[in-house]
């Protein structure tokens, strides 16, 4: 379906547009949010709220970028989102642990990307916690470039920086990752 006839069928409400909208896109946005939350039950959550958010506010839709970018562009806001809200949940169990329930929230444990095959799991699951722990904006300049496959200007599109801004997240996440990963090792 051409973009512009999508896009133009989204923004009158039309139901099978939408589905086809979330067919078309569905698995790519949860890879999307899976790899940067690295959790499957938050990335179903956090793919299903994106498409919510998409279909609430299509007709803020400026066509200023590609349809796609800026699903993205959602999906990355919603999985920074519930990133804070994890942090902001760590920091109040922190201070009133008697107050939240009991959860396992603190521990880094490992995660294991359901598409990666068994005998790279442990190496996969190094560098998931090594791409976790970069700062924020270089973890999603690198998760849309390195594996999300994304072009430089696609993701400088997503995360409204200039191309030269990702480059140097994605020079400075290497070198990041480069250390971490040497940690690990060691």
């Amino acid at each position: 379906m051409e973009e512009q006839f999508l896009v133009d069928e989204l923004q009158q409400g039309k139901e099978s547009a939408y589905l086809y909208l979330v067919e078309t896109y569905r698995v790519r946005v949860f890879n999307l949010v899976l790899n940067i939350l690295q959790d499957e039950d938050d990335a179903d959550d956090t793919a299903q709220e994106a498409f919510i958010q998409l279909y609430h506010s299509i007709h803020q839709f400026k066509k200023d970028s590609t349809l796609g970018t800026w699903i993205y562009r959602i999906a990355v806001r919603k999985a920074l989102d519930k990133l804070r809200q994890r942090k902001n949940r760590q920091r109040l169990l922190g201070f009133l642990p008697w107050w939240m329930p009991k959860e396992d929230v603190g521990a880094q444990r490992d995660f294991y990307h359901p598409g990666i095959a068994l005998e790279n799991k442990e190496k996969a699951a190094d560098l998931f916690k090594a791409i976790n722990a970069l700062p924020e904006k270089q973890k999603i300049a690198f998760t849309l470039i390195k594996v999300e496959g994304l072009s430089y200007i696609e993701a400088g599109d997503i995360m409204g920086q200039s191309v030269k801004a990702v480059e140097s997240l994605i020079s400075r996440a290497k070198q990041n990752l480069q250390e971490r990963l040497q940690q690990y090792r060691n």
